[in-house]
């Protein structure tokens, strides 16, 4: 038997429904204040890009395009008297290697800060602080790397880089130890750029990057998709990840991990539950596909 509801019951019903669903988009928006304020939630666990081009966090100042040019010119000089040495000494051997293992290293050194930035510290964290919270975000929404102009994205790295170059430059001489600062200060000061192209998708990304990411000179997309897949705890590095295989098949993350427990009872945030904290949501719809 069928029944006919009043058409008043109707209304009520309905609006019993709107007002669920305006409470659980509540709940959601307030879940990640920061980056619903630009993206809005459609499903659970997918994002739907609202207007990428208008978010102010994701876009360059003339700041941050100055610390650029600053960390860029510091590279430049660096390069620039190491080859001047080269010419007067006529030995380029040594500044060639030293530029090797200054791209070796510096692949390293992304590893471990990565490490330390993801397992320790706090929004409250002295200097790191803000490093720590992007890179808590970046777990939760990795694609929005690819979304973010290059000046935004390089900015304090570049003026790590003026701060320790610039007097290195001023005070040596030595065109192999310059030659090493250069290689490895210049792929730690770029290495977001490969770790957003890390990101990236085949079809939009430059073929000589994509001829890169091939043999190993920059981290690949498929080594770097490993670490944001549970248990949330390898390939960490991020210039040409040459140390991932060695770091983890020998555990020494782990191992340090353990050290600093030992000593300082700090609990990394890989023993945690991020199953939940850094499941990754999804883009759904982009209105602007530009990358920077």
């Amino acid at each position: 038997m069928s029944y006919i509801l009043p058409h008043n019951h109707d209304i009520r019903s309905s609006q019993q429904v709107l007002s669920r669903t305006s409470d659980e988009s509540e709940t959601i928006q307030h879940r990640d204040k920061r980056v619903h304020e630009a993206y809005s939630i459609t499903n659970p666990g997918v994002i739907s890009t609202r207007s990428i081009l208008s978010d102010p966090t994701l876009q360059s100042t003339w700041d941050h395009r100055a610390w650029i040019v600053s960390g860029c010119t510091t590279l430049l000089i660096c390069f620039a008297k190491s080859a001047l040495g080269v010419v007067d000494s006529h030995r380029w051997v040594g500044p060639l290697i030293a530029c090797c293992i200054g791209y070796v290293l510096s692949d390293l050194a992304s590893g471990i800060y990565h490490w330390g930035i993801d397992n320790y510290g706090s929004t409250k964290t002295l200097v790191f602080g803000n490093q720590i919270d992007a890179f808590q975000h970046h777990h939760k929404h990795p694609w929005i790397i690819t979304k973010s102009q290059f000046a935004k994205n390089h900015r304090i790295l570049a003026g790590g880089v003026t701060f320790i170059v610039l007097p290195i430059n001023l005070l040596c001489k030595d065109p192999t130890i310059l030659a090493f600062i250069g290689a490895f200060s210049g792929c730690i000061m770029f290495r977001q750029q490969f770790h957003s192209w890390a990101h990236g998708t085949k079809n939009k990304l430059p073929k000589i990057v994509l001829a890169l990411q091939d043999v190993g000179i920059l981290v690949s997309r498929s080594q770097h998709a490993a670490h944001h897949r549970l248990p949330y705890n390898n390939n960490y590095c991020l210039v040409s990840g040459l140390w991932n295989n060695f770091l983890d098949g020998y555990k020494v993350f782990e191992l340090l991990e353990r050290i600093v427990f030992f000593i300082f009872g700090a609990r990394p945030r890989s023993w945690s539950g991020l199953d939940l904290e850094w499941t990754e949501e999804i883009e759904t719809q982009s209105l602007c596909d530009s990358q920077y």
